[in-house]
């Protein structure tokens, strides 16, 4: 990856279907641990056309700018004049199962796979636990992905470690936060 010569920031898209809560938070979390390195962007296989608003209000009250942000399609980063990207993560079961555009320069993609918040059933609480628990999650990912040694890994090596950070398991990242 030669990132010791490399001058821009590394271009991420993170990846779902709906574009509306877990690939949004992981662009905000990315655009803050990653500052300088890495430039994050999310985008949807079937935009939602609106964030959640339980994304929106954990983002918020964690101090994040949420004016810029929008639901979109993964179209806009398949098109002549959009960022090139380096890395793609899916981060639902559904759009990593789908067919993907043709992203030009061929980055390195991983499944980072997270339970929908979304789709929680239960209390108000309930709820809110999983828009937390899914965002935790996401901020472990991130944070150990921000710290691998870019310049130092060769591709397949690097792969591995893409490939590792998407199978922690919620079991990890709750003894962490204990």
């Amino acid at each position: 990856m030669k990132a010791a010569t490399r001058q821009d920031p590394f271009n991420v898209l993170f990846l779902c279907t709906g574009n509306s809560a877990r690939s949004i938070m992981a662009e905000c979390l990315l655009n803050r641990l990653g500052v300088g390195k890495f430039r994050a962007f999310s985008a949807g296989s079937h935009p939602a056309g609106a964030i959640n608003p339980r994304a929106l209000n954990l983002l918020r009250k964690t101090n994040f700018d949420v004016s810029k942000l929008r639901s979109k399609s993964w179209d806009e980063f398949a098109t002549p004049g959009a960022p090139k990207l380096d890395f793609v993560f899916t981060v639902c079961d559904n759009a990593a199962n789908e067919v993907c555009p043709i992203w030009p320069g061929q980055p390195m993609t991983a499944h980072w796979g997270l339970p929908d918040p979304a789709a929680a059933d239960g209390t108000e609480a309930e709820k809110a636990f999983a828009f937390d628990d899914c965002f935790r999650m996401l901020n472990q990912r991130i944070s150990i992905f921000v710290n691998l040694p870019l310049e130092s890994l060769s591709k397949l090596s690097l792969q591995k470690h893409l490939d590792e950070i998407g199978k922690l398991r919620r079991e990890a990242s709750l003894k962490e936060s204990a």
